[in-house]
């Protein structure tokens, strides 16, 4: 009948699996697992999950289905280090030295670390900081999280967040789904094999959203000090100790962090490099990195020291040093190309014959003005690639009194203009216009390199400033530039990015920049090279930015 032959099939397969060897990998398998077991240090709770699933694989048949979903749980559970740690650096001094071999600048950053390093030797048991870098491309964010690992003693996990869109990502899959698998922070832990390494989560701002879920979500747990200390994937199913690991985010933009997120982190501005930091990153770290890659060996290439300007202000445009270090690459590879084709090393590269290895400069400086004229004031801008100077003219002409404003001005700049006009407007008597001009004439502003988009509220004093000029016939220095945003009451408000702002200035030769009073305290960041070339000129209302901009 049909259990009997059910029967004789079933003992008929057992046959077979016995013949093919299945039951004997299977069982080679089960004393891995016991062995592993036995040699390893688990929690209780985790040793008696481990044991329940060696008994269940034992009695599933080795063709089932259950065998390979078992299997993958166990390796994972056998390989978490539950209980490994390793051990620190606890010397200060070394520590210091490898920052300082790794990264020129970023002194904030190091100070940081050398404090969490000695808080560790006085209080063991404190939990980690959760630090976020935050500054534009190419600044070192990224490898700095390998150089805080290095100068720690402690392994590094680095995983890219950019794009991830599901929330499984970060919390694991459940065992339920085929190709279950952990998530990437329980992965990256299994990897290294310890418990306390730096784990860096990258471009934290540019995680996505959609039906799957929130990642940002799923990384309020992992970031929060009192939460991870029992983080649980979907996949392990056991609470898991997070809470000696060093975590370090890193973004570009803030503002695009969720805020209970960002709530949960120490944030770490990166400024801008200066060009004297640049000059001194390419010289120690660029080149050499470059020779080793092309081949070159150091007394094949000779760059002189007045190269390195030229190929940041004609080459290059940006916060970090990327592009600074592509073009050093080029200069490498023409090196590379000439030695094999017969020349004698060393290659010279100096200013005269750069031409000869690089094309035509991509980027030509602003034309400073030399002379005061009416209607066009220097501003200051801060863009994603650092510091700008902003230009803007105005012209009145005959008309109905409107406001044009080109240059492709963002919501905010708009508004700025607006407020400017306002203010000037209000000041009528005491700036000897007449009554109605705003009647009978037009107001056109305009912000050059009008393919660039410009926003934000820090152009406010520049614009009134070239408003009142214009309107007044009085000139305007050419040495001062300017950045702050205006109230209708003429009062300056402080803006952001002074550095890079102040920078940019410095490049262009600006001798005196006037900046909000409430932005004063911003001066001590400034390097004191720059800081000493450069004079200063807080101000608190509109009347005083007049005073120093304008003469007569």
């Amino acid at each position: 009948d049909k259990v009997q032959r059910d029967f004789y099939l079933r003992e008929q397969i057992k046959a077979i699996h016995k013949e093919l060897g299945d039951d004997a990998d299977k069982s080679a398998d089960v004393d891995r697992y016991r062995t592993a077991l036995a040699e390893g240090a688990y929690p209780d709770a985790v040793r008696e999950t481990i044991e329940r699933e060696i008994h269940r694989l034992d009695v599933s048949p080795a063709m089932s289905a259950e065998v390979g979903v078992i299997r993958s749980y166990l390796d994972c559970l056998i390989e978490l280090p539950w209980m490994h740690t390793t051990k620190e650096t606890v010397d200060m001094n070394a520590a210091r030295a490898v920052l300082e071999r790794d990264h020129y600048g970023l002194e904030k950053i190091k100070e940081r670390i050398l404090d969490y390093l000695a808080v560790r030797q006085l209080a063991p048991e404190q939990n980690a900081p959760i630090l976020c870098l935050v500054g534009a491309p190419g600044v070192g964010k990224t490898s700095l999280g390998a150089s805080i690992a290095r100068a720690m003693g402690r392994e590094f996990i680095r995983i890219s967040l950019g794009g991830i869109r599901d929330e499984a990502e970060i919390r694991g899959h459940r065992r339920t789904y085929v190709g279950a698998m952990p998530g990437r922070i329980i992965e990256g832990i299994r990897r290294v094999g310890t418990k306390n390494p730096v784990f860096l989560l990258d471009e934290v701002d540019k995680i996505a959203m959609d039906f799957h879920g929130d990642p940002s979500a799923a990384l309020l747990e992992v970031l929060d000090p009192a939460q991870n200390c029992t983080f649980s994937d979907h996949f392990v199913e056991l609470p898991f100790d997070l809470s000696q690991v060093f975590w370090i985010v890193t973004a570009n933009h803030p503002a695009r962090i969720p805020a209970p997120l960002r709530d949960r982190m120490e944030i770490l501005n990166l400024s801008s490099y200066t060009e004297m930091e640049k000059v001194e990153i390419a010289r120690r770290h660029l080149l050499p990195r470059q020779r080793i890659q092309n081949g070159l060996k150091a007394k094949d290439i000779r760059i002189s020291a007045g190269v390195y300007p030229v190929l940041i202000r004609s080459y290059t445009r940006e916060a970090g040093v990327r592009e600074l270090e592509r073009v050093v690459g080029q200069l490498c590879r023409k090196t590379a190309r000439r030695i094999v084709e017969g020349e004698t090393p060393p290659i010279a590269v100096t200013k005269a014959n750069l031409t000869e290895f690089l094309e035509r400069p991509k980027y030509h400086p602003a034309r400073q003005e030399k002379k005061p004229l009416v209607g066009v004031v220097t501003g200051l801008a801060w863009t994603e690639v650092g510091g700008d100077v902003l230009r803007t003219e105005v012209n009145i002409l005959r008309g109905k009194g409107k406001l044009i404003l080109t240059g492709q001005l963002g919501d905010v700049m708009q508004e700025s203009a607006q407020a400017a006009l306002s203010y000037v407007r209000s000041r009528a008597d005491a700036l000897h216009l007449a009554e109605n001009f705003y009647e009978t004439d037009d107001i056109h502003i305009h912000l050059p390199e009008g393919a660039i988009p410009k926003d934000g509220p820090s152009a406010g004093i520049t614009m009134a400033t070239a408003m009142i000029s214009a309107l007044t016939g009085r000139k305007v220095r050419a040495d001062v530039a300017m950045t702050g945003e205006i109230t209708l009451r003429g009062n300056v408000l402080p803006i952001g990015g002074l550095k890079e702002k102040t920078l940019a200035a410095y490049r262009e030769g600006v001798h005196t920049i006037v900046l909000p009073q409430e932005n004063e305290r911003d001066i001590e960041d400034i390097p004191d090279a720059v800081r000493a070339s450069l004079e200063f000129v807080p101000v608190a209302h509109m009347d005083e930015v007049l005073k120093v901009a304008l003469y007569n």
